[in-house]
């Protein structure tokens, strides 16, 4: 986990293709926060809950300022059905080679029923409107996290 980018340092840079093809930059959204989280699998139970959790405060953090991007190895037709399935307002990365994943230190070893591998570890990071990491979430639990990314956004920008 030493490679996670801490607060304060330059978030990772990236071009990735979102869910239609398009490829979104760090740098498409200077001046403005960004909430990048990475998870395992769409429509997967913990996924499926920090998705809509996320969506459904999507206004909130929209008056903000505040861009939310969900990342995950899915291709961008998966991200679709996805979103479509769950009626997701929120712009969903596809890093099928782990290059983005790996950058924010998210792509971990993981243990399931008693089985080691690599995986994607439920990480947050809450980039500052010049770019710099203000906040990480590097072991997430979904049940109220994006709450959690909302208030401490809220807290940051009062002060």
């Amino acid at each position: 986990m030493s490679n996670v980018p801490q607060a304060g340092q330059p978030a990772p840079d990236f071009s990735t293709p979102d869910q239609n093809g398009n490829l979104v930059s760090l740098n498409d959204f200077h001046g403005q926060w960004v909430v990048i989280y990475f998870y395992p699998k769409d429509d997967t139970p913990g996924c499926t809950t920090e998705a809509k959790d996320f969506t459904g405060l999507y206004q909130e953090f929209h008056q903000l300022g505040a861009k939310i991007l969900g990342v995950s190895p899915d291709s961008g037709k998966a991200h679709c059905k996805f979103i479509d399935k769950h009626n997701l307002s929120i712009t969903l990365l596809s890093d099928p080679e782990h290059q983005l994943i790996e950058a924010y230190g998210a792509w971990r070893l993981k243990k399931f029923m008693g089985k080691e591998y690599m995986g994607v570890a439920r990480s947050t990071f809450l980039i500052s409107t010049d770019g710099i990491i203000a906040y990480t979430w590097p072991n997430v639990k979904t049940k109220g996290h994006a709450q959690a990314v909302l208030n401490k956004l809220q807290e940051l920008m009062n002060n």
